[in-house]
């Protein structure tokens, strides 16, 4: 066998593996039109409400936990029977901020049961924080909100009655987005995140196959996770290890995409690659502790099947890497580009990375308008910025499979959280903000891909392959966005942004403070929420006037 008949099956083993990934998200979407129509029902309602916890595992959140706690205090719930614990492992400003805010709400309703926990050793980072709050919860169920989600008041309302089925481990919501609008960034961030939850979340779950608890957003019982075992740390990914974990124990996961949860994208392309990495690498140590036992265990084969491509999902990344290295030895090897060629490699590359895609975000947008009852957003918009969404996940690959060749070969790293800024409109600015993500020499291998890809296209004109060139452009794009804004945004464009930020501030006014553009509750009254008939009592420290939230620091 020579060279190029070597490289040309490779060339089409590799694509043949990235059709079968690509082809398991077009039955996805097969799997949620098949099932639309079978909408989660509750089993009754509840005559006496069960208690809540809601607990808020925060680490360096200084602008938006105050948004974050004013939304979760509006929550309407019986207040005897709702407690809210603020697991604050914070180093910075925001343990200052929290107990401020948290004083404020107590003094506008004394009857509302809010708990500080401040530990001093981070041990399993927000698995270990959850892990940690379990000690003291005093609810039944269990409500997780990360720093950058607003909750409106009625979400318990709308969630809590389908615990009345005992089966019944965890009702997630869908994630909205506050700051779509803000960059393209967000946009295409947006897009890829409405096709996870609509066509790949609802398609598991009303399918039975199983899905995982988003870490936030979703309402947990107790008593699965203590039947679980518990919150592990030895992934980065806790909520989907324990999803896994519950749900092969045989308890029932309840998925609502009508109730939507508002939330932060990232607006920093370093922190989205940051997010990014972290889901990959968790979800192959996932693959890596629980794929064997999933396939031992007595779940149907559609289940092992569907939780297979689930959790080994993220091996895309290193093939779509490894056929980008390809490419190029393959325009220089291919000396026609006949129909045969046409058949066999552009063709499948076409319907494989682009039609299945941009058929799966067409539809998850159709049914986030359908479910929101937006129809402002045009399906054009969609096919406009799909070209962003294709080249953002092409160069994305040196990143994520950094990330899973990590996971493979079990190399440890700690829980790097996500920055997040307070960002809601355009007009605001993240560039002055003191959390940034972690700098790597990431950005560099990708703009040494798009000079690679630079070649090719110049190859591929000179030879005459033009069908390929689409292709080529698509991930030259891809490459060079995704490595350009990465290093805009870090070192080099700091010096820039400060020399700017001078000239502005002799200008502008002064800047606005953290928390200063958080709305007020819903109405003026000093307790926004549903009360019960006669204010309970809160033991000595209520008898004698102390309206002071419990505190303590956890070692």
């Amino acid at each position: 066998m020579d060279a190029s008949t070597a490289l040309t099956a490779l060339y089409l083993v590799i694509l043949v593996a990235l059709a079968i990934y690509g082809f398991h998200r077009s039955s996805l979407v097969f799997l949620y039109y098949r099932h639309r129509d079978k909408q989660p029902a509750e089993h009754g309602r509840f005559a006496e409400l069960p208690a809540v916890t809601v607990q808020l595992p925060l680490f360096n959140e200084m602008y938006v936990v105050e948004r974050l706690l004013e939304a979760v205090a509006a929550i309407r719930y019986p207040r005897d029977r709702f407690q809210i614990q603020v697991l604050d492992d914070s180093t910075d400003e925001t343990r200052d901020i929290c107990r401020r805010k948290i004083d404020e709400l107590v003094r506008r309703c004394p009857v509302l049961d809010i708990e500080y926990v401040h530990r001093l050793d981070r041990t399993g980072f927000k698995a270990g924080a959850l892990e940690n709050g379990l000690r003291t919860a005093k609810g039944e169920l269990l409500l997780i909100f990360d720093a950058d989600f607003v909750p409106n008041p009625d979400i318990l309302e709308r969630t809590v009655h389908h615990f009345l089925d005992p089966r019944v481990a965890v009702v997630q919501c869908r994630w909205e987005h506050i700051n779509r609008d803000f960059s393209a960034l967000t946009e295409a961030q947006a897009l890829m995140l409405n096709g996870h939850f609509i066509m790949e979340h609802a398609g598991r779950n009303r399918s039975g196959r199983f899905f995982n608890f988003n870490g936030t957003a979703g309402l947990w019982r107790r008593s699965a996770i203590v039947d679980a075992g518990g919150w592990h740390h030895d992934t980065l990914t806790e909520d989907m290890d324990l999803s896994y974990r519950a749900q092969l124990r045989g308890w029932r996961f309840v998925y609502l995409p009508h109730i939507a949860t508002p939330a932060e994208l990232p607006v920093e392309m370093s922190a989205f690659k940051a997010q990014q990495f972290r889901w990959a690498k968790g979800s192959i140590q996932v693959a890596r502790k629980l794929l064997p036992r999933i396939f031992r265990s007595h779940v149907t084969f559609a289940q092992k099947v569907e939780a297979f491509f689930h959790l080994t999902n993220n091996f895309a990344y290193p093939l779509l890497l490894l056929l980008s290295l390809l490419l190029l030895p393959n325009l220089v090897l291919r000396t026609s580009h006949g129909v045969r060629e046409v058949l066999l490699i552009d063709l499948p590359l076409f319907f494989g990375t682009t039609l299945s895609i941009a058929s799966f975000y067409l539809a998850s947008e159709r049914e986030v308008a359908r479910l929101s009852g937006d129809g402002a957003r045009s399906p054009w918009g969609t096919v406009v910025q799909l070209p962003l969404v294709l080249s953002l996940g092409i160069g994305l690959c040196v990143n994520q499979t950094r990330a899973v060749i990590e996971a493979v070969f079990g190399r440890e790293t700690e829980f790097v959280r996500t920055p997040k800024h307070g960002i809601r409109g355009k007009l605001e600015s993240w560039s002055g903000k003191k959390y940034r993500a972690a700098k790597s020499l990431t950005p560099l291998f990708e703009m040494l891909m798009a000079g690679y890809f630079v070649v090719a296209v110049r190859l591929a004109l000179g030879n005459g392959h033009y069908l390929s060139v689409p292709f080529l452009l698509l991930f030259l794009f891809g490459f060079g966005y995704v490595g350009a804004v990465s290093t805009w945004q870090g070192g080099f464009g700091q010096a820039v942004r400060r020399l700017w930020r001078r000239t502005e501030d002799a200008v502008a006014p002064a800047s606005v403070l953290p928390g200063s553009l958080i709305a007020a509750a819903p109405d003026a009254t000093p307790c926004p929420i549903l009360l019960p008939a006669e204010p309970p009592v809160r033991g000595r420290a209520r008898a004698r006037g102390e309206n002071a939230p419990r505190e303590h620091v956890a070692v």
